[in-house]
């Protein structure tokens, strides 16, 4: 049984493992934050990533990954958690997030299936390096205010080639979606597929 995400708007996200491990990344939007969590993921400090109070329940052996846990000395960390790998990666670059501040990460599941999420951004210069990573999935910020806009995260979603490309993050927190249509549909990437918040796809 593949691993479930629930888009939950913005950039936050929800993943059961098909070994029933619950996994939320940068939570601050949308619902669905009733199932007791196992991991809980923070890309960077800004208030729109590290809503952890609303996640209701965390199990006894809860891991809490945040961006100084996972870039410490300028190293990238990678966390084996068994149900899961988690790998940091480059992001920031740009005058909102330094990347000495920020991180994507690439979730590596039990199966084999990679996602990427690339957190708050714009292009980083390991980018190329991710093309060569045979990623399943890739989750691209293009809010075009505090990131990269549309056209540019439309360019490193071409060099990431990842199997899917699915854009989030796709506006300043303007309203309580989460969601900008028209950010969405121009949006250019390999195996592009639009996710709206509150809909869920089987990572496979």
């Amino acid at each position: 049984m593949a691993a479930k995400l629930l888009y939950q708007g913005h950039a936050s996200v929800r993943i059961v493992t098909e070994e029933g491990k619950v996994i939320y990344l940068d939570p601050f939007m949308g619902d669905g934050y009733d199932l007791p969590a196992d991991l809980i993921l923070m890309t960077h400090n800004h208030y729109d990533h590290t809503q952890d109070k609303m996640i209701k329940k965390k199990n006894p052996v809860c891991t809490l990954i945040k961006w100084k846990d996972a870039l410490k000395r300028g190293e990238y960390q990678t966390f084996d958690l068994g149900y899961v790998t988690v790998e940091a990666v480059e992001a920031g670059y740009n005058k909102n997030h330094k990347a000495s501040d920020c991180v994507g990460f690439i979730l590596t599941f039990a199966d084999g299936v990679k996602v990427y999420f690339s957190g708050d951004t714009s292009t980083t210069p390991s980018m190329p390096d991710l093309g060569k990573r045979n990623l399943d999935y890739a989750f691209i910020c293009c809010d075009g205010v505090f990131n990269m806009d549309v056209t540019e995260a439309s360019e490193c979603a071409k060099v990431i080639n990842a199997k899917h490309t699915i854009p989030y993050h796709m506006e300043p927190v303007k309203d309580k979606t989460g969601f900008d249509k028209d950010a969405a549909d121009k949006f250019d990437g390999p195996g592009k597929l639009i996710v709206r918040p509150g809909e869920e796809i089987e990572l496979k």
